[in-house]
């Protein structure tokens, strides 16, 4: 089968181990063509590989380097323009090959939909994933300017493959009132509205599952990240999210696949919010990592 298309423009720092050697492959995914306020997704993770190199590989809160891991950095996905079918085929067809060799994939968006095909990719190979969905939406509108596939609809589309008591859903402070009794009414998810005080309690109840995490980065507050197409005023500190951390790496769960997005680069002329999108991906490669450690 032809590999997938995968361009380097630079490399982030310590993750320069080979495809073949990696654990955990990192890769970007550039679009945002549902994109319903802001576009300009498409640009995070390249102005991510050139503020990374600001960072230490060392993380004081984990105590893990990144020195210590075998971690790829393949690229950006080399995707299709104006068809956005084809882009979620080509999205899916690049994580399920790192999928297939036994790796955990960790991509960059990109708007929130490209959590779909990812997400599809692992679904095949691990049935009894669960989600854990850190956000400012709901993104669990039935359809969004007559598009079932949006940014604004991902989370339904993936409710739609996994149904009830798999999803749970932190942050929450924007969406419709259907969006919400869909969630807290008729308890299709488990939702926390606008706060994550309940998430190590939700953690522990995953203990020894497969896990796919996605962090639409909107969940933090604009004041702390306005690089974002659709900032919503409320949101969690970087401090809580870095607590968020520390129960992942002690709690017993196996993160079979991940996602960053909506990380919007220029709506930051100070590059703060870029900075802050790649300490949390520092973050969550450790972690990662930390896990298969033991795994292995």
């Amino acid at each position: 089968m032809k590999k997938n298309n995968f361009s380097h423009i630079t490399t982030f720092m310590a993750m320069d181990t080979t495809y073949e050697e990696a654990n955990v492959v990192v890769y970007g995914v550039g679009f945002d063509g549902t994109t319903s306020n802001r576009p300009g997704t498409r640009f995070a993770s390249s102005a991510m590989r050139l503020e990374f190199d600001g960072l230490e590989t060392y993380s004081p809160t984990l105590n893990l380097d990144l020195e210590d891991f075998k971690v790829c950095d393949r690229g950006d996905l080399e995707l299709s323009i104006g068809n956005t079918d084809k882009v979620l085929e080509e999205i899916y067809e690049g994580t399920k090959e790192i999928v297939n060799d036994n790796k955990v994939p960790f991509m960059i968006g990109g708007e929130h939909l490209v959590t779909l095909p990812a997400f599809k990719a692992v679904y095949e190979k691990y049935k009894d994933v669960y989600i854990i969905h850190f956000d400012a939406h709901t993104d669990l509108r039935e359809s969004y300017n007559n598009n079932k596939n949006s940014h604004a609809t991902v989370i339904k589309r993936i409710w739609d493959i996994v149904g009830d008591n798999k999803i749970f859903q932190f942050g929450i402070r924007s969406g419709t009132k259907d969006e919400f009794n869909f969630a807290l009414k008729e308890k299709h998810t488990y939702m926390e509205v606008s706060t994550i005080n309940t998430f190590e309690t939700i953690v522990k109840n995953l203990e020894g599952k497969n896990v796919y995490l996605t962090i639409d980065l909107d969940v933090l507050d604009p004041s702390i990240f306005p690089g974002t197409g659709t900032p919503e005023p409320g949101g969690i500190t970087y401090r809580e999210l870095e607590n968020i951390f520390k129960i992942l790496k002690n709690r017993n769960i196996n993160l079979v696949g991940c996602d960053i997005v909506e990380l919007s680069p220029d709506y930051d002329n100070s590059s703060v919010s870029t900075v802050a999108a790649c300490k949390v991906l520092r973050e969550l490669i450790l972690i990662i990592c930390d896990k298969l450690k033991f795994k292995n």
